[in-house]
């Protein structure tokens, strides 16, 4: 899953797509590089940022998603708002990816109303204004995992398929280093979901406190950390250097270690049937 931020202010690269002519590239770049979805986000979700406004939002993404439907592969929208939700499925996204796991006003409703969209449910502790204030857990595995399943059964109660769903643990949201790291090396616990799991690991802070490399030198630990999460179970993983993770999950492949979707040096599948 190929990243374009289209905003003035993510934690990485923020202001560099901003606009919607460099986000088009991007993407276009980023298809090019090997992914096989692409991830639109107006909304930067770094530790202490605050929300646009709901107009602002839907100015930044729609005419990308506009624009990425037509480029043959799957489109996801980084977004909570019931607003952004039903206007980019009427625009012809497939996914949903939403970091407050459909627990805005209207998120789930909007979301139930398109029954073929998919969906990636993702666990966070409070806000990203606050969420790195002192998060806490009793067990953080067994925490997440429980928030998980309960979201996916509130999700199937309002009418969506379990096989809409994709689960995301959602490290580095609301989790200090060690919440992180525990969490990664008991990944494969949440696979007991019965949900695919997505790994969004990609210049995150944890890797800068592991490497203390800033966010702009963390390709490395970034592709290290996409191999481990495919080793621990993840089948998606959300990603901005492309073209890196996808020559390392084809050596990966060739090794016979398995896992790794999307990497079998084949022609990147297009989309067919959402």
């Amino acid at each position: 899953m190929g990243i374009v931020n289209v905003t003035p202010d993510s934690f990485s690269d923020g202001g560099r797509h901003a606009d919607e002519a460099a986000a088009c590239l991007h993407a276009e770049r980023l298809l090019a590089q090997g992914a096989d979805i692409l991830d639109i986000g107006g909304e930067s979700t770094r530790p202490g940022s605050q929300p646009p406004p709901v107009e602002v939002e839907l100015a930044r993404v729609l005419p990308v998603v506009r624009q990425a439907v037509t480029l043959g592969v799957p489109v996801s929208v980084d977004t909570s708002r019931h607003e952004v939700i039903r206007a980019v499925l009427d625009a012809g996204a497939d996914i949903i990816n939403d970091i407050r796991a459909l627990q805005s006003p209207g998120a789930l409703a909007a979301a139930a109303a398109h029954p073929r969209a998919g969906l990636c449910l993702m666990h966070m502790q409070g806000e990203p204004a606050t969420m790195q204030i002192s998060p806490h857990y009793d067990d953080v595995v067994v925490d997440v995992a429980g928030f998980l399943a309960q979201r996916m059964a509130v999700a199937e109660t309002a009418g969506i398929a379990a096989e809409r769903i994709v689960l995301d643990p959602g490290y580095g949201f609301g989790k200090t280093l060690d919440h992180n790291l525990m969490l990664f090396r008991r990944q494969r616990e949440l696979t007991a979901l019965g949900r695919p799991l997505l790994a969004g690991w990609s210049r995150k802070g944890t890797l800068g406190q592991l490497t203390g490399r800033p966010a702009g030198e963390r390709m490395v630990p970034s592709v290290a950390a996409a191999l481990a999460a495919v080793a621990l179970g993840a089948r998606v993983v959300r990603v901005h250097d492309v073209a890196d993770t996808v020559d390392a999950l084809k050596v990966w492949n060739s090794a016979g270690l398995g896992g790794a979707p999307g990497c079998d040096n084949n022609e990147t599948q297009r989309r067919t049937d959402p």
